[in-house]
């Protein structure tokens, strides 16, 4: 338990205590899944976070390791959390809110029960970020078993759905590639000024977005140096894209999605190209919309004129920012362009952020770091 004492000054200048005590509990936070990289990131975060208190770690590789072992770069900072295997019983007896980074399929079997005893999930999978049931089967080769949860959950997005957020007892967290793109996006639908029936996203993004356990494709003689295509039929994220600005235009959007695999461990980079509806628009228009859209937005950055004219997520690595920016193309078509980090705004940061919101934190609670400069 965490006393704030709230103070006044009386006539004679000593304090008194005009609140006796706003006791304020720490929340235990239980994360399923926690030795691959945005486990680890949320670990990061939260050992950080002033309100938050890291109860379990589930790791089915290493249970019973201390977290340190796996995340050699958080020592000292857990000295007495250990993985265990996922057990509902132990979470719902220790825990608030559940984080769950698992691959698809997996939280919709566990985010029920959790949801039943009354505790908050924030998931990272993709098991509710999509509102259709048949685009599990089309994108993930699944079928959704807790279809009652779909329509409950909110995207989260908070650049879009902030106030649903304060309400939500699910959210579910967005893919990297859909973050960049969406936020890249949203100004240009909502003012309505391109074609919504021709776009296309093109996404350079990370090693580490390929997870812990390396393949043959993230193996580092296959993947250093790479600019390499992949997914070109068809990529999952596509499907939230879609589903957003749909939702945000209340129309019929259509996009062209490829993302590429590049050298860099951390980072996303989203490149929209969208063509022109109206001929009465500049670079300096441009500015304005994207200057009204994200202004009072505490983790999103317009890019102006200097040393880096565009967004480069190398000044963003580490950090919960987007950066983004739209310029003029021949006064016929716009690009625009949002750099994140995929394992912070990408995943784990964005998971901090929409997890404050849910719980009446200050949003940027834990999540003011800066961005490392140079990596």
């Amino acid at each position: 338990m965490v006393h704030f004492y709230i103070y006044s000054v009386d006539r004679l200048g000593k304090p008194e205590i005009i609140v006796d005590t706003l006791s304020v509990s720490m929340v235990k936070v239980g994360i399923v899944g926690a030795s691959g990289y945005a486990g680890g990131e949320l670990l990061r975060i939260l050992s950080i976070h002033p309100r938050v208190e890291v109860t379990v770690a589930t790791s089915r590789e290493f249970k019973g390791k201390p977290v340190s072992y796996v995340h050699v770069n958080l020592r000292r900072y857990y000295p007495n959390l250990k993985f265990t295997d996922v057990s509902i019983d132990e979470l719902t007896s220790r825990c608030d809110l559940v984080f769950i980074n698992t691959p698809p399929s997996i939280s919709q079997k566990i985010t029920p029960k959790l949801l039943e005893s009354g505790l908050k999930v924030v998931d990272l999978s993709p098991d509710f970020r999509l509102k259709n049931p048949e685009d599990y089967e089309k994108w993930y080769g699944f079928q959704h078993e807790a279809l009652d949860l779909l329509q409950k959950s909110v995207y989260g997005l908070p650049e879009l759905h902030r106030e649903e957020l304060r309400r939500a007892e699910l959210i579910a967290c967005p893919g990297c590639n859909a973050t960049a793109s969406i936020l890249a996006l949203t100004p240009l639908v909502e003012s309505k000024i391109v074609d919504l029936e021709h776009v296309v996203v093109d996404v350079k993004v990370g090693s580490s977005e390929a997870g812990r356990k390396p393949n043959l494709g993230s193996h580092h003689p296959e993947r250093a140096n790479v600019m390499r295509p992949y997914s070109v039929e068809g990529h999952r994220h596509v499907a939230e894209i879609i589903q957003e600005l749909n939702h945000l235009s209340r129309d019929k959007v259509d996009v062209i999605f490829v993302p590429h695999a590049v050298g860099a461990v951390r980072g996303a980079l989203a490149s929209c190209h969208t063509w022109l509806t109206s001929q009465d628009v500049d670079n300096n228009a441009l500015r304005r919309i994207y200057a009204r859209r994200y202004s009072g937005e505490p983790f999103i950055r317009i890019v102006g004129e200097g040393l880096f004219k565009y967004p480069d997520p190398i000044n963003v690595v580490g950090s919960n920012y987007a950066d983004v920016k739209a310029v003029l193309y021949e006064k016929k078509a716009v690009i625009s362009f949002c750099a994140i980090d995929n394992l912070v705004k990408g995943a784990a940061g964005q998971a901090v952020q929409c997890m404050n919101i849910m719980l009446g934190f200050d949003e940027k609670m834990g999540l003011e770091s800066p961005p490392l400069r140079p990596v």
